[in-house]
């Protein structure tokens, strides 16, 4: 397993060990141990799996009072995957940070708590998979509205597939008032 630091603090681009012959692959997206070892030591509760189709942008998304974690992994297709870091007392608060995901050459994005996630779907649908540190609660959600000038997010396509809620989302600016 390769782990990648990026300019975020807490914010890991991860290439997990793939087998691979003639039949296919086999991949461990988790192991404890392993992950612990390389200094992820969050204790996941709840696992998540979405489904997407092209041209969707999902988020920026996250838990207002109780922060999570969040493992995620490209079970199927391929996205440009945004975290930004809304942790008032970082250094980097503000910042965001964009990759490629896909199934192939398969890479993971580990988030600390403290971060909105997003991502953007390329191929004709793509199924992701999170492990989060906390048990799901509607009533703690929260967003940050996905083209903020503020944070300056350079989205991959100009006319994204979106709900209401996530264009509605407040700036960065009006998060924190």
């Amino acid at each position: 397993m390769k782990i990648t630091t990026t300019p975020l603090d807490g914010l890991y681009v991860i290439e997990p060990r793939c087998y691979t012959d003639d039949r296919g692959f086999f991949l461990e997206t988790y192991q404890e141990t392993r992950y612990r070892k390389a200094g992820i030591a969050d204790k996941f509760l709840q696992d998540n799996q979405s489904r997407s189709v092209k041209g969707v942008l999902r988020g920026m998304h996250f838990q207002v009072k109780r922060p999570q974690a969040q493992l995620l992994t490209v079970l199927r297709g391929h996205i440009y995957d945004v975290c930004v870091d809304i942790r008032p007392a970082s250094s980097t608060f503000g910042q965001w940070f964009g990759a490629e995901l896909s199934d192939i050459g398969p890479r993971q994005i580990y988030m600390s708590p403290g971060f909105a996630h997003g991502f953007y779907v390329f191929s004709d649908w793509a199924d992701l998979h999170y492990k989060v540190t906390c048990e799901y609660d509607a009533g703690d959600e929260g967003g940050l509205f996905w083209n903020d000038p503020d944070v300056g997010i350079k989205w991959p396509m100009n006319s994204p597939i979106i709900t209401p809620r996530d264009a509605s989302y407040p700036r960065l600016k009006d998060l924190f008032l």
